[in-house]
């Protein structure tokens, strides 16, 4: 494997950080150039020294002057803002964008490294639910892969490895279920932010997070894997396996069902995604399977309607995705923030597409207009 040079946009979540685990482990491969941070400057700072890092950005304007003072004595080059995290995405310095950062502000910096060729190893699922239509040609066009880093989609991939993408029947993603899996609709109604965030698999930020916890992270990954593996929404299955140890599966014509399994670890997919094809050791936990029970059910979008309000969107098409998100977005601040309810953020994001415009063939420009009117829109329903 030739040494590829990484930018890591969005290096001190909890992505980014195993994204830098993983390149530590093999320093001979990788060698990181680029690190971003919204406003986590202390760990971007320490992060940039651990690597020697030939750039960074920190997204709140306000901070640079912290970043840069902290940074004083090194060769750092030290910017800020949307745009200029933008502009490192398509950095001669970089082979390898990987996209960590959560939300609508991964899409312009991953349209930026695919018009310059970039590989994309993608953490960003709403860079595909909002744009999915748009990026994926402009990808194949510029030849600029795109590999999976969210474990459902890694495992689809993996599972694909060697397959003809005409023999699929359908893909089968898993889900948790998250905290409240057993939980009645009014016992949704008054739960706490802690229990929320008490996923009872993975270890993930606040956002991804609660958004597991309405299942809408699921939602996004069905969008998200229609674009990528070029299926149709009724072709893609979520089932409930609250073991989270088959983290998705492909189903053949004929009749034959390959699965990906393997400890709650994202370093794996992560490093997959970095090292394809190659399989590279990873230190960890093996899974013990005497100990395991493989159990699923249907997901009940009567009491996560999050679910059902994302096929709504992918079925619906042009901007409806990215009304779903930025709503999604707002709603899940807001609920973060102590003011409204946990079924409070279905009901702002039916609102939501309920009311936006429709269009059918927006462009990257639409999108932002969108983004910003859904946003505007969302905040007023709170």
């Amino acid at each position: 494997m030739e040494k590829q040079r990484l930018a890591v946009l969005g290096s001190t979540g909890s992505i980014g950080r195993q994204t830098l685990e993983v390149a530590a482990s093999y320093p001979d491969l990788f060698e990181v150039t680029v690190l971003t941070a919204n406003r986590n400057w202390e760990l971007l700072c320490k992060q940039a020294r651990d690597f020697d890092a030939d750039t960074v950005v920190i997204g709140d304007k306000n901070l640079y002057s912290k970043v840069k003072e902290a940074l004083s004595d090194t060769m750092t080059k030290v910017f800020a803002g949307e745009e200029s995290l933008e502009h490192v995405a398509g950095s001669s310095q970089v082979d390898t964008v990987v996209t960590a950062t959560v939300g609508f502000s991964g899409l312009f910096p991953t349209i930026n490294a695919i018009k310059n060729s970039k590989k994309i190893a993608l953490a960003n699922k709403e860079t595909l639910v909002v744009a999915g239509e748009r990026i994926i040609p402009l990808s194949m066009e510029l030849n600029a892969p795109i590999v999976p880093v969210d474990s459902e989609h890694s495992a689809i991939f993996q599972s694909l490895a060697g397959e003809r993408s005409a023999a699929i029947e359908k893909l089968i993603l898993t889900a948790s279920g998250g905290p409240f899996l057993n939980h009645t609709k009014d016992m949704l109604k008054n739960v706490t932010l802690e229990e929320a965030l008490s996923h009872p698999s993975w270890v993930m930020g606040n956002k991804i997070t609660i958004d597991s916890a309405t299942l809408m992270n699921k939602g996004f990954e069905v969008i998200e894997a229609m674009w990528l593996f070029g299926v149709k929404p009724s072709d893609i299955e979520v089932l409930v396996h609250p073991g989270s140890v088959i983290h998705s599966m492909v189903q053949f014509k004929d009749g034959a069902i390959k699965a990906q399994m393997g400890t709650p670890d994202m370093r794996l997919p992560i490093q997959y995604a970095l090292t394809f094809p190659e399989r590279l050791p990873l230190n960890g936990e093996r899974l013990k399977l005497e100990e395991t029970t493989l159990a699923f059910s249907k997901p009940d979008t009567d009491r996560f309607p999050c679910l059902r309000l994302a096929y709504r969107a992918i079925e619906t098409g042009g901007n409806a995705p990215c009304v779903l998100n930025a709503a999604n977005e707002i709603a899940v601040e807001a609920f973060i923030g102590r003011r409204i309810g946990f079924c409070d953020i279905p009901r702002i994001i039916e609102r939501c597409l309920d009311e936006i415009a429709f269009q059918k063939a927006p462009s990257f420009d639409d999108y932002r207009l969108c983004d910003a009117e859904t946003r505007k829109l969302a905040n007023s329903l709170i």
